[in-house]
């Protein structure tokens, strides 16, 4: 992580510039694609080693591939939905998770950077050449990554980094601006940590933030970016007081808004309090409650990636400014037909510049 920071500071840079431009207009942005815009430039550069400019150029291919497939459609819905219920079948017709001319579009992406810097013998730290340097070292069971393998690492990356900052830093921002005493007290920790910093944002600066890990960890909880986790039964396993036999290669589906949505776990659910993951109380969570990003040895690869540059994002725009609701976002829409969950429409908020 510290070797992409710099990457992803970098980024941010430009992400400080847009913010102050829109300022300066007094109209209200869309923190939705505004947090779309800074995770593209991030997960380009740092994942593939590309500077796509979003700010720019809104319309990068990037960008609208990653808005084809987050499509907040029925239609997408529903084939996600067909696609992960019956995959065999789906397989024998020809129905695909992702859309066609979208996985087109970073297979030869991945491709067109592996040739360049397999033959010009380029190295740059990101998350491309991890998994070069993993294909050409020795390997402890004689294999190595396939170019197909490594495609699929790094769109699973991307996706996952994508959608857990943007949508994770669009619902952090929505009840921060809800709750401004919330929103004060990580602005008042930022300040604190970049002072300390010499007027920087660092590394370790990022990771002594608690009270905004406190908040961003809430926005999972209440706002789980995956509806719901898939795993498969290893063995038979009988339910405790139950005659029930859930069968080895079982398909299981576990709610992960059900489990953090639940009273018994998290009292109150609906309310947005950082605090139940301050340092005194989140070890009493049972860990198998909140697991916004899975669990074990399948937790989500891009997980840390994504969790620093949400961090990252939401320090730069909070340093300066203020965020309050606009009007047209009071009540905020969430599309549920879908596993991804994510806000209906634009999410609208009213700057001010903070002294």
């Amino acid at each position: 992580m510290k070797y992409m920071f710099q990457m992803v500071m970098d980024c941010g840079h430009g992400l400080e510039k847009e913010i102050n431009k829109r300022w300066r207009t007094q109209k209200p942005i869309d923190i939705k694609e505004i947090g779309a815009l800074f995770t593209t430039n991030v997960i380009g550069s740092c994942a593939f080693g590309l500077e796509c400019n979003c700010f720019e150029n809104p319309n990068n291919e990037f960008r609208v591939h990653t808005r084809k497939f987050f499509d907040g459609s029925i239609a997408r819905a529903l084939r996600i939905a067909v696609t992960l219920g019956f995959p065999s079948i789906c397989r024998k017709l020809g129905v695909i998770f992702f859309p066609k001319e979208t996985t087109k579009f970073y297979m030869d992406v991945i491709k067109n950077i592996i040739d360049y810097r397999e033959s010009h013998d380029v190295k740059r730290n990101d998350f491309v050449q991890l998994l070069l340097n993993i294909k050409n070292g020795p390997s402890a069971d004689g294999n190595s990554f396939t170019f197909n393998e490594i495609a699929a690492q790094a769109f699973v990356f991307f996706l996952a980094g994508f959608e857990t900052s943007s949508s994770t830093m669009t619902f952090a921002f929505y009840e921060m601006a809800k709750h401004q005493d919330v929103q004060d007290k990580v602005r008042e920790e930022i300040r604190r940590v970049v002072a300390k910093y010499d007027g920087k944002i660092t590394y370790n600066g990022i990771m002594e933030m608690t009270y905004m890990g406190q908040v961003f960890d809430e926005a999972l909880r209440k706002y789980p970016i995956l509806a719901t986790l898939e795993r498969i039964v290893t063995k038979d396993y009988k339910l405790p007081d139950e005659d029930l036999v859930i069968k080895k290669g079982t398909k299981v589906l576990i709610s992960l808004q059900g489990l953090q949505h639940d009273p018994e776990y998290f009292p109150d659910p609906e309310k947005f309090d950082p605090d139940r993951f301050s340092p005194e109380n989140k070890d009493k969570i049972h860990s198998c409650v909140y697991m916004p990003f899975g669990e074990g040895p399948r937790i989500c690869i891009g997980m840390r990636f994504g969790v620093m540059q949400a961090k990252i994002g939401m320090a730069i725009m909070l340093k300066d400014f203020r965020y309050l609701l606009h009007p047209e976002s009071r009540n905020m829409k969430l599309f549920s037909k879908s596993p991804l969950l994510a806000p209906v429409g634009q999410v609208l908020l009213h700057m001010e510049r903070v002294e």
